[in-house]
């Protein structure tokens, strides 16, 4: 196998999980949130990924449990700067 078929495997296998674990509304969010951001959206896929993979997602997740793992993930920090 080479890496170009275990990237097919592994998106299939992360979009069958993702099926899985997301409600239908969290499941569109996830859509809206790839086409303006699409670092942040597969931050959360592999986050999710994860979590369902360590058996920390007991139910589906709604739409307002994506919204509040998306504040966590895009939380800016914050830049002090200092004059001396």
């Amino acid at each position: 196998m080479n890496q170009q078929d275990q990237l097919a495997e592994f998106e299939r296998m992360k979009q069958e999980i993702l099926g899985k674990i997301l409600s239908k509304e969290a499941a569109e969010r996830l859509g809206r949130v790839r086409l303006g951001n699409p670092v942040i959206a597969t931050q959360l896929e592999l986050y999710l990924v994860q979590m369902y993979q360590t058996g920390n997602i007991p139910e589906k997740i709604s739409d307002e449990q994506l919204k509040k793992i998306l504040e966590v993930l895009s939380a800016k920090k914050e830049t002090k700067i200092r004059r001396v």
